[in-house]
């Protein structure tokens, strides 16, 4: 990614990766046994980069040791080249660090040294060698023998050949409980032999697929003159927007300083926005399953998984990659390639209108600024999407693809399960997502108002019974900002800045627009329910501080619940006209179909960012007609 190292949002560099390696290091904190789990930028604060105060440039590692238990939490500084702050966790209470690559295979590979594990393998008629383990976050559960120990639970599938998807073969009924720090097996639990699914889930086969169509026509997107957007380091102008693009290793793409100039002046929105944190909790109570839940950006760290994205296959048209570079996990910086794809596309009429009066017919084309990437965590591949629109409107979707996550289907009506393929399961699960939204409508102090609609009884000031209004609830402390959607009453909630007004004298803000979906579906006193405390309200609203960083906490992994937004909220602190983060919770409830299989078509869910009062009128009135050849005379008259 280029940089400014300039800017204190600028992104790391390989060299500031390696300076912070030899700052551990020299500190004695980087020994042989220990391995970076995370490095990241240490943002300065957002009152610091409003002040335009000095800055200096602070990395926060987590280093986890091989053989001691607890993680580390250290703050490095590049400018003095000194350790600033130096924490070691209780992994008791903190939690453990995020899992490592390496603990990946060391799962299947302790598994594969265990006599309970090859005799349940054996009485399957299964040879090890063909089994590959789904290395599992293990979650808090009724284990007291697992407290401040690092655990990974361990699902088996099938692999008939090096190729074979195993997705396709889940060996059900088995599963192992594994410490990867002592590298021994804590449980294998055996319910006994089912039947392995046969049909195979290769969906790059020819075999499986079949022939492929030969009807589609080419489909060329082109932009002679080049793309309408500039990018000077990390800060990338489009239309009326600019933005600072960041990466990090655990959220992924980040955005910051998001703003629109409006007239002479460039008016700030959001001073970050992020995807702070994403669980997929799994319904099926099967003694295997039912502790299924992962936390894909807390326990895994979605960002350091992206994927290289091609041309033709992930981005079409005129495409602008971005590397990312993170630190490995013996903290030697790695370069993601094109791991951000920036790009413009058509997305049909902006505005359209024909006058029969004036004798005017007008239209113009809308377009919107894309940023994105794509990670893959196990079975599931997930693309986060950013949206500018030339109406002011910032919209983030979330694209869920991959392959479901698999079970032997116990037979018609289980209710907990779809039956996808013949024998092959696919149990209920949820995909939420957290954006932390960092507002800054117009200038720092915002408040946020519920507006839904009220329906107006008849009466002497409703004699016909058709009038309808809106009701409009400030959300004055954390407490009261605890919120769930409601479609039927249209609810929606704005970002207002009451010492910005516009012309009608009404506060500036932007709308936040949410799909509505449901929130976390699992019991309130579950395990999942303290841990993900965040997914069970689709809006919650704190006062900005900058240690207040991730929905579900700092450290997710075994984590025993009450972290993160709960946390943050307890002293219910004004948020009336204060700096305000809004974090909101938007996602998927999936009950798989067998149009899932073998592998799945995109299923998406997002929000929207709209302005309500922010402009003095449509800021899009001055977007020119469609200049491409043959085509104009069609736009106005």
């Amino acid at each position: 990614m280029p940089t400014d190292p300039a800017h204190p949002l600028a992104p790391l560099s390989a060299e500031e990766i390696s300076l912070a390696r030899e700052v551990l290091t020299g500190a004695d904190l980087l020994p042989h046994t220990a391995r970076v789990v995370y490095l990241g930028l240490e943002e300065p604060s957002k009152d610091a980069l409003h002040a335009n105060a000095a800055h200096e440039r602070v990395v926060r590692a987590l280093l986890h040791d091989l053989v001691t238990p607890g993680g580390q939490d250290v703050l490095v500084s590049l400018t003095s080249k000194s350790v600033l702050a130096h924490r070691r966790l209780d992994p008791a209470t903190d939690g453990q660090l995020p899992i490592l690559d390496e603990e990946f295979e060391l799962v299947e590979k302790v598994l594969a040294q265990d006599e309970r594990w090859l005799a349940a393998l054996e009485a399957r008629g299964l040879d090890v060698a063909e089994v590959r383990v789904a290395p599992l976050s293990a979650g808090v559960f009724e284990y007291p023998e697992e407290v401040g120990r690092r655990i990974l639970r361990g699902l088996a599938f099938r692999q008939e050949h090096p190729g074979d998807h195993a997705w396709a073969h889940p060996i059900d009924g088995l599963v192992g409980y594994v410490d990867v720090m002592s590298r021994t097996v804590d449980q294998v639990i055996d319910l006994g032999p089912v039947p392995i699914p046969a049909e195979p889930g290769n969906f790059n086969d020819p075999a499986v697929v079949g022939p492929l169509r030969t009807s589609q026509k080419p489909i060329e997107i082109t932009q002679p003159e080049g793309p309408s957007f500039t990018l000077e380091g990390n800060l990338l102008r489009w239309e009326n927007w600019s933005l600072r693009i960041g990466f990090d290793a655990r959220e992924g793409l980040v955005l910051h300083q998001i703003s629109f100039r409006d007239g002479d002046r460039d008016r700030p929105i959001v001073h970050r926005a992020s995807i702070s944190e994403m669980v997929v909790p799994y319904a099926d109570p099967s003694p295997v399953r039912s502790w299924q839940n992962y936390f894909d950006t807390g326990e895994y760290l979605v960002g350091r998984y992206a994927n290289a994205l091609e041309l033709g296959c992930d981005c079409l048209g005129d495409i602008t990659y971005l590397d990312a570079v993170i630190a490995d996990e013996f903290g030697h910086p790695r370069v993601l390639r094109n791991a951000i794809c920036m790009h413009e596309e058509d997305y049909g009429v902006l505005w359209k209108h024909t006058d029969l009066w004036a004798g005017s017919a007008e239209t113009r084309r809308q377009r919107r600024m894309v940023l994105s990437f794509f990670t893959t965590i196990g079975n599931y591949d997930y693309g986060f999407y950013w949206y500018l629109y030339l109406d002011g409107t910032i919209e983030c979707e979330a694209k869920a693809n991959g392959v479901v996550f698999t079970s032997a289907h116990p037979g018609k009506g289980y209710p907990y399960a779809s039956e996808i393929a013949p024998g092959l399961g696919a149990p209920f699960h949820q995909h939420l997502f957290s954006a932390r939204l960092d507002m800054m409508v117009d200038g720092p102090d915002n408040l946020v108002e519920e507006i839904e609609v009220q329906r107006v009884p008849m009466g002497p000031d409703n004699p016909r019974g058709n009038a309808f209004t809106q009701k409009r609830t400030p959300l004055r402390r954390e407490s009261e900002a605890q919120r769930l959607a409601d479609n039927r009453a249209g609810r929606v909630w704005h970002i207002t800045n009451p010492a910005s007004r516009n012309r009608l004298g009404d506060p500036v803000g932007y709308a936040l627009m949410p799909e509505g979906n449901p929130e976390l579906l699992a019991d309130d006193g579950s395990s999942i329910s303290r841990r993900a405390a965040f997914a069970t309200r689709h809006l919650w609203v704190t006062r900005y501080d900058p240690a207040e960083r991730y929905a579900a906490g700092d450290f997710v992994n075994q984590h025993p619940g009450g972290a993160g937004l709960p946390a943050y909220v307890a002293n219910d602190r004004d948020i009336d006209g204060q700096s305000l983060v809004v974090w909101h919770t938007f996602g998927l409830t999936h009950f798989p179909r067998p149009e899932d299989w073998p592998i799945m078509p995109v299923d998406y869910t997002g929000f929207k960012l709209k302005p309500v009062g922010f402009f003095d009128r449509n800021p899009a009135l001055d977007v020119p007609p469609n200049g491409q050849a043959g085509s104009e005379e069609c736009c106005h008259e």
